[in-house]
């Protein structure tokens, strides 16, 4: 399969405040605090020291499982693109970030500024698609997300996605926030554990065909549904979700629980 990869473009279908400061900061300078705060003012730290640092034992199990070219749907800084690149795979990272595809590229992997729900290079024929550090939460509706995902994939293709360890089926309003000054814009954002995924995948199709822990995140592996029609979310539904809430943060660590500000 060969599937095109084009240098980087300006386009992003994500909250403003998600491609500026304090984000963007944070990205450029390696390292946080960050946080998503919910509408109810607890926050969920965000791992920017570890999204910017080289792929850890837990990251390397899930990149070791990919198959063919790989789509890495909030790429964030791009460790893992990067990281299969070096390897000699094909693979490309989509983030609404500037800053986060322009940090991918600096580190030699491909990227682009997009949405996952925006048109992309190598529809229906790419091999893998990650999830990972929390990225099932894109748009705050896990159905959409897995639908569109499914069209992304070849037939047969894997998605690997990150969940929380713990059992959690939420989707909630949150915003950016650096701890030191006004939060950004709200958007929509999921957090799933294990069995509210699985829950989620069912009823579209999807096949678990590998689950395992490391280093305290909790990774699945889901074969794609037979047609990508056949999940009860059709593209309209996908993007009329990305446009209330697109593909905010790349980097919602999986295992980081939820703590009073």
């Amino acid at each position: 399969m060969s599937t095109t990869v084009p240098p980087a473009t300006t386009r992003a279908g994500g909250p403003a405040s998600w491609r500026a400061d304090p984000y963007a900061n944070a990205l450029r300078d390696g390292r946080g605090p960050l946080f998503l705060r919910r509408s109810d003012g607890w926050l969920l730290p965000l791992e920017v020291e570890r999204w910017c640092a080289p792929p850890d034992p837990a990251d390397l199990s899930a990149l070791r499982r990919c198959e063919g070219s790989v789509l890495d749907v909030g790429c964030g800084p791009g460790r893992l693109v990067a990281a299969l690149a070096a390897r000699g795979d094909r693979a490309l990272g989509i983030d609404v970030s500037e800053a986060a595809v322009e940090r991918t590229l600096r580190s030699g992997g491909a990227a682009l500024l997009r949405s996952v729900f925006d048109p992309l290079p190598g529809e229906g024929r790419w091999g893998t698609a990650l999830l990972v550090d929390g990225n099932v939460g894109i748009g705050g509706d896990p159905s959409a997300l897995l639908t569109r995902v499914a069209q992304l994939l070849r037939p047969g293709g894997l998605l690997i996605a990150e969940t929380v360890p713990t059992d959690v089926d939420e989707r909630v309003e949150v915003s950016v926030d650096d701890g030191r000054g006004s939060p950004g814009e709200p958007f929509l954002w999921s957090r799933l554990g294990a069995r509210a995924l699985l829950r989620h995948t069912r009823p579209l199709g999807w096949r678990l065909a590998d689950q395992w822990t490391s280093g305290g995140r909790r990774f699945l592996a889901l074969r794609r549904p037979p047609t990508a029609h056949s999940a009860r979310h059709d593209a309209a539904a996908a993007n009329n979700a990305a446009v209330m809430s697109s593909q905010r943060v790349r980097n919602t660590p999986a295992g980081s629980p939820v703590v009073d500000s």
